[in-house]
């Protein structure tokens, strides 16, 4: 018997054991209405550009002699 045969029989088999209905494991994290916001203001994503932009070009200057 294969494992696909062995799961066919038993379909609890193949469900992991965190995935139980209705348990907290079994629903993803959901972003809250701030985090949304701040996920789509295009000036928090320019700030956030630039300043991630900064730190690598301060590791590329620190790399170089």
């Amino acid at each position: 018997m294969t494992q696909d045969a062995a799961t066919a029989d038993n379909p609890a088999a193949s469900k992991p054991k965190n995935k139980e209905p209705y348990q907290q494991a079994y629903y993803p994290p959901v972003p809250t209405g701030f985090t949304r916001f701040m996920r789509s203001n295009l000036v928090w994503q320019f700030w956030r550009f630039l300043v991630i932009n900064l730190k690598i070009f301060k590791l590329m200057f620190r790399s170089h002699h």
